[in-house]
């Protein structure tokens, strides 16, 4: 099978969603040059009429992007950085959020917000964000997180095609990785986990650029007899709960791993729902690696301090192998 990149995958899923459905349309900020890559050539391919740019208003072409999907059209709006999305935050949680809820599911709002997010190389705090956690708490809003250019290219698909608002998290460590994509056409279910890695001793669930670097720390691990099990919910909202139960019923212990600061994160949701469902499977405490609660610094030995990594996760999966219960 061939190896493309991650933003080839989705590059690949844009081009064949706007060939397929006349309605699919991308606008943002660049779009039309396509600086990260996701949206290169597109302009040369479509025009005008479904690759537009817009002004550097992201609360206002959000609200065009809600007026078009309400219409009747497909947008994809494209944020550029994740750290842009708090400047229309009223647009996305008071409009894109709710509005089909409260026309009682007369109108839908078919739309993928498009952005990415994470450790860019000394862009520091007001670029360098990865604000899910904001959005998880926003009901009836979908949140998609991949790993892989398989799962990016198959889930960005079916967004497109969802007739709900659902936000896509690139990040961007992830933009060059290659894997294994098919030339013919394929979609995932969105908020369908995925067991990228079986094991027995350990459970680690782990999202976006996190995957891969908790894969690195497995394969190491097995090397000292330490058997790691890597869970992958690709998608935050709506959330396999049950490939994460059922994962920590084999192993009963969990690590979760998440680039976002911890307080109120994705990594404390997953925490108490095992805690309300499964806590009678666990042999450990939970741990759980995430950022440190500060902005991201510019200088690079404070920015990986700062960020979770691969050495820190398998410290983490060493502590929860050495607890030993007393109580029982």
């Amino acid at each position: 099978m061939r190896k493309i990149t991650y933003i080839q995958a989705v590059n690949e899923a844009f081009r064949e969603e706007m060939r397929r459905d006349p309605k699919v349309f991308i606008m943002g900020e660049e779009v039309k040059v396509g600086v990260l890559g996701q949206t290169e050539g597109l302009f040369e391919e479509f025009g005008e009429e479904k690759v537009r740019n817009t002004p550097i208003s992201e609360q206002g072409f959000v609200g065009a992007g809600i007026g078009a999907a309400g219409s009747g059209m497909r947008p994809i709006v494209d944020f550029m950085f994740g750290n842009f999305m708090y400047v229309a935050m009223d647009q996305l949680a008071n409009q894109a959020a709710k509005l089909r809820y409260m026309s009682g599911g007369q109108v839908n709002f078919p739309m993928v917000f498009y952005t990415t997010t994470g450790d860019m190389g000394s862009t520091a705090a007001q670029h360098s964000d990865h604000p899910v956690a904001p959005f998880v708490n926003m009901p009836l809003l979908k949140i998609v997180l991949p790993s892989t250019p398989y799962d990016a290219k198959g889930l960005l698909k079916s967004a497109i095609r969802d007739d709900n608002p659902i936000i896509f998290f690139e990040e961007v460590t992830l933009g060059g990785i290659k894997g294994d994509v098919p030339e013919e056409e394929y979609l995932i279910s969105i908020g369908k986990g995925d067991i990228k890695r079986s094991g027995k001793d350990v459970t680690v669930v782990a999202v976006g650029c996190m995957a891969p670097q908790a894969l690195s720390a497995a394969e190491k691990l097995q090397k000292e007899g330490i058997s790691v099990e890597v869970a992958d919910p690709r998608t935050i909202v709506p959330l396999d709960k049950e490939i994460i139960l059922n994962s920590v019923k084999k192993t009963g212990r969990l690590v979760i791993c998440e680039d976002a600061p911890r307080l109120c994160s994705f990594a404390s949701e997953v925490s108490a729902t095992i805690s309300e469902d499964g806590f009678s499977y666990l042999k450990a405490p939970i741990k759980r690696v995430t950022r440190e609660h500060v902005p991201l610094p510019f200088s690079s030995p404070m920015t990986e301090f700062v960020l979770p990594n691969e050495s820190k996760i398998i410290d983490a999966i060493k502590e929860a192998l050495r607890y030993e219960n007393k109580t029982r």
